[in-house]
């Protein structure tokens, strides 16, 4: 299993300092993107994890962040959202995603939403009481030329 992997407890252990989540990268290191990738190719029909969208361009900025029992429906969903394709203009839409424990990834979430002041709004996936799960942001890892 992907991140938070410390046992089957339900009840989450408390996380303070940024995890790295293991964002999934194309093999040449940078994210696909989120209108012409293909989701199920990608293997994710029923895989459950987080993912967070965002725009390249001048000025980038994050777009979206969400949790899904299948990344699969959840990323076609979000690519025919209307508020998240605005974006598509400024650069082109991007999408990471990391496998995360179902306990966790609302936490995530709302982690992701809170600290990168995502431009959407997802308050479907957390709600008050949710305790945010710090993670480090994706960051593409271009293979060096040796």
């Amino acid at each position: 299993m992907g991140l938070f992997g410390f046992g089957d407890k339900e009840e989450p252990e408390r996380i303070t300092a940024p995890v790295d989540p293991n964002w999934v990268r194309l093999p040449n290191g940078a994210f696909p993107p989120l209108l012409s990738m293909d989701p199920e190719e990608m293997g994710l029909n029923n895989v459950g994890g987080v993912y967070l969208i965002w725009h390249a361009g001048v000025r980038p900025e994050w777009v979206y962040a969400g949790h899904s029992k299948d990344l699969a429906a959840a990323l076609h969903h979000a690519g025919n959202n209307r508020d998240i394709n605005y974006y598509e203009k400024n650069g082109g839409l991007f999408v990471a995603w990391a496998l995360v424990k179902e306990q966790y990834r609302a936490g995530v979430v709302k982690y992701l939403q809170e600290t990168f002041k995502t431009q959407v709004d997802n308050p479907g996936d957390f709600n008050d009481k949710t305790v945010p799960v710090p993670v480090i942001a994706p960051v593409a890892k271009r293979k060096s030329a040796t």
